[in-house]
């Protein structure tokens, strides 16, 4: 299949810029404890969070409002949201995380290669959400799991579109297997500055964050233990898993994926006749 894949969110300087300061905004969310003091305690984040959430979701509307006012997105790309957004949150129960098998994410890599950054990075915080609601997963950890998939699906979006074929799959699979760990990653960042101490007997073990150590000791602390915690089991159970899926169903998915983008025709010029 040749010529370049249509952008269902098509990104102009406006909506690119308020991507570009969510993307930034939540990386600081997840490495802000890094360079701040907060106090160890297992309920260090309860109070945020609710903040964060009500600061992700604006900044959802924001690009969605601003592709409104731009007419780059119209009610087609609105109901494909709806319809991937609802797919992904009946896959994630048929895992349930368990020994981090994972289907959301496999979902989420190939759309935001087919749709676009945009896209992709509004699909995996809807897509978070809805089966968040799905699976009674609602609790302090979900706005930080959003901003993490949302992430995945803008780098999916950004990846070269040039490759095709088995060259394309190679791709994609790599991209999980990092998207993978990535999101193990962030996801035991934002937790591991209150639950390490709390959980793990103090900083007896030597994984504890200590306020005001240097940045090079307690990053040494965290990557012991989210080696020990994450790395080794979840997030490689998460890699397996999507690198399997994407080489068993990727080839099936981008075909029926591009075949709906070119149905809706979403690069098509909206022309009126003359009465």
């Amino acid at each position: 299949m040749s010529g370049r894949p249509p952008r269902v969110v098509r990104l102009s300087l406006r909506p690119a810029l308020v991507l570009g300061v969510a993307v930034l905004l939540g990386l600081a969310m997840f490495c802000w404890p890094l360079f701040a003091h907060p106090q160890p305690g297992g309920a260090g984040h309860t109070t945020d969070a609710p903040f964060v959430f009500m600061a992700t979701l604006p900044v959802l509307m924001l690009v969605v409002l601003a592709e409104l006012s731009d007419g780059g997105i119209d009610a087609k790309a609105l109901a494909l949201l709806g319809v991937l957004s609802a797919v992904n949150a009946g896959l994630r129960p048929l895992g349930a995380g368990t020994g981090g098998i994972e289907l959301v994410f496999f979902l989420l890599v190939l759309a935001g290669r087919v749709f676009g950054p945009g896209f992709g990075f509004v699909l995996g915080s809807t897509s978070l959400f809805t089966s968040a609601l799905l699976t009674a997963g609602v609790g302090p950890w979900l706005p930080f799991q959003m901003l993490a998939s949302s992430l995945i699906g803008l780098g999916a979006g950004l990846l070269p579109r040039r490759a095709r074929g088995k060259a394309e799959i190679a791709l994609l699979v790599a991209y999980g297997v990092f998207a993978a760990y990535f999101f193990g990653l962030l996801m035991s960042l934002w937790s591991w500055p209150f639950l390490a101490g709390a959980s793990l007997g103090g900083d007896t073990a030597g994984l504890g964050f200590v306020p005001g150590a240097p940045l090079a000791e307690n990053l040494h602390r965290f990557a012991v233990f989210t080696v020990l915690t994450s790395t080794l089991g979840w997030d490689t159970g998460r890699a397996v898993t999507n690198a399997v899926a994407i080489v068993l169903l990727g080839p099936a998915v981008l075909a029926v994926l591009r075949r709906a983008a070119r149905r809706a025709a979403f690069d098509a010029p909206v022309t009126f006749d003359q009465p």
